[in-house]
């Protein structure tokens, strides 16, 4: 990968996957387990993911030419019908840095390298069971059986164990570190910065990508937190659901009903949150003050959920303290 001028922009177009696969090493091993091949010189790899326009609009890309084939890969975690357009973007900016516009009109023929587009796919809403294609004429408004233009996106679904991660260590190491992540969010109910770092730590011990996590740590942690943005998450989601329940109402109705649906559900999340947080210190017997200052939250504030959680005890029933919450 190209380096980023700093680390700022780093942030906001790199993805933890982009940044493992900038290392040529892990690039060579991503394309030899696609094609069952077996090369190690990283020299013979050129990297051609650019630095600028509209390709880098786009986080979690990586391209690049062995053997006059052109390999680019993205990674997405939310389903995505529209990457057979977004890589006609991105195609059309690498052979224009690869042939310039004078190079076109040479009499003789100019050979191209053999363009190959691949899609992994590890979000949670359902979308391909292992493997699928998805194509460009797809998206034609009108059908066409004999497309003119067209281009083929393989989508490989890396949630499950599947073949190309027993062949690709670190696509599987990759992958362990995602499952940590959402497990420690999702169930143990930590916020993005301690899953995180506590994932990682995990990984090291575990000797799974000791070398990558060791060189990168703050950078993973920061990248992380954009990508599990979970207000711009909610506020894109309350935002489609809104437009589809509302069809043929004034635009500033449809707007009003996202931000609201957006922020209750933000509100709603951030809450339940907190309540497992609170609910882990609980259980390890730690004191309000305590509690608050791991939390860094004033104890005024989360002195009301404490003490409903200290009274849900032993079952601690998510459903009920929140409910009591409310009530207060």
């Amino acid at each position: 990968m190209a380096e980023k001028k700093d680390n700022v922009t780093s942030k906001f177009k790199d993805s933890v996957f982009c940044m493992l696969y900038r290392d040529k090493k892990n690039l060579l091993e991503l394309y030899n387990a696609l094609n069952n091949s077996a090369y190690t010189n990283v020299d013979d790899l050129q990297v051609t993911t650019l630095n600028g326009g509209s390709y880098m609009k786009y986080k979690d890309d990586a391209s690049f030419l062995l053997c006059m084939s052109l390999y680019m890969f993205e990674q997405q975690s939310s389903k995505n019908p529209n990457m057979p357009l977004r890589f006609l973007h991105y195609v059309s900016d690498v052979f224009r840095e690869l042939f310039s516009n004078s190079m076109l009109h040479r009499r003789s023929m100019i050979k191209i390298p053999v363009p190959h587009f691949v899609t992994f796919y590890n979000g949670l809403e359902k979308w391909v069971e292992d493997e699928d294609e998805i194509r460009l004429s797809d998206m034609y408004e009108i059908p066409t059986d004999n497309p003119e233009l067209e281009l083929k996106v393989r989508v490989i679904n890396i949630n499950e164990d599947v073949h190309i991660l027993n062949k690709c260590k670190t696509l599987r190491d990759y992958m362990t570190f995602v499952n940590k992540v959402r497990f420690k969010m999702g169930v143990e109910g930590d916020n993005v910065r301690i899953a995180v770092t506590e994932a990682m730590n995990e990984c090291i011990d575990e000797d799974i990508l000791v070398d990558f996590f060791e060189q990168h740590r703050e950078e993973v942690v920061e990248v992380s937190i954009y990508d599990y943005d979970e207000e711009e998450v909610r506020r894109v989601l309350a935002e489609e659901y809104a437009q589809e329940v509302a069809q043929g109402m004034a635009q500033e109705i449809v707007e009003k009903a996202a931000k609201e649906a957006s922020e209750k559900a933000f509100a709603e999340g951030e809450q339940s949150m907190m309540i497992n947080q609170i609910i882990k210190k609980v259980k390890k017997s730690k004191t309000l003050e305590t509690i608050a200052s791991e939390l860094e939250e004033e104890v005024a504030d989360i002195k009301p959920i404490y003490d409903v959680v200290i009274a849900a005890a032993p079952d601690y029933n998510i459903d009920i303290i929140k409910n009591k919450l409310a009530i207060n």
